[in-house]
C-alpha cells in the first residue's frame, strides 16, 4: 500500500473456485457497500476464481437472480481467473473459503503478497463458521443463504477498512 496516492481506489479481489457463484456475489455486494456510504470512488471490487473452467462466463444463474433478489446488478460479470498479476494489482485478496485461502497462500511469491491474503468470514461479528458453503450443486435457497452469509462479513469487512479509506474531512 505504500505506492498509493490519495486518488488511488483501495483495491479488493474476492476469490472463490470458478468465479461465477460466491466471489461475483462478495464483489457485487462489497461494491454496493462503498457506493451507499459514499466511498465507490476510493474502492474497486473485483473477483476471480483459483481455476479457469469459467473464465469468460457470466455468473451462474442462480447467482445473478439471487443476487436481483436483493437489489444488486451481477449482469455485466465475466469469470477471469486469479493470476500471479492478480497479487500486484490488489491491495487485499479476499478467499471465500480455507481451500482457496490456502491455495492462494502457496501461490503468493512472498510474504507481502501472502499478507495480502484474508478470509472473508473472518470479519463476522462472532465467525461460527470460517467457509462459505459452495452453492453451485444446491438449491436457489442456499443461494440466497450463502448471499446472507456475504453481506454480513462484506460489511464487517468494510467496517474495518472504512477509517483507512475515507477520506480526511476538509478542515475549516
Amino acid at each position: 500500500m505504500g505506492s498509493m496516492t490519495e486518488s488511488d481506489p483501495f483495491r479488493v479481489i474476492f476469490v472463490c473456485t470458478g468465479n461465477i457463484c460466491r466471489s461475483p456475489m462478495a464483489e457485487a455486494v462489497f461494491r454496493d457497500i462503498a457506493e451507499r456510504q459514499g466511498l465507490g470512488e476510493h474502492i474497486r471490487s473485483t473477483s476471480a476464481g483459483t481455476g479457469d473452467w469459467h473464465v469468460g462466463e457470466q455468473a451462474d444463474r442462480r447467482t445473478i437472480e439471487a443476487l436481483a433478489r436483493r437489489g444488486y446488478d451481477g449482469s455485466k460479470h465475466r469469470a477471469r481467473q486469479f493470476t500471479y498479476d492478480s497479487f500486484a494489482e490488489n491491495d487485499l485478496v479476499v478467499a471465500l473459503d480455507r481451500t482457496h485461502e490456502r491455495i492462494l497462500r502457496q501461490w503468493a511469491r512472498d510474504e507481502s503478497e501472502e499478507g495480502k491474503v484474508t478470509l472473508l468470514l473472518s470479519f463476522e461479528h462472532a465467525p461460527t463458521v470460517l467457509d462459505v458453503p459452495d452453492p453451485y450443486y444446491a438449491d436457489a435457497r442456499m443461494f440466497d443463504e450463502v448471499l446472507g452469509m456475504i453481506e454480513n462479513a462484506s460489511r464487517g469487512l468494510f467496517r474495518q477498512l472504512e477509517p483507512a479509506i475515507r477520506p480526511p474531512a476538509p478542515r475549516s
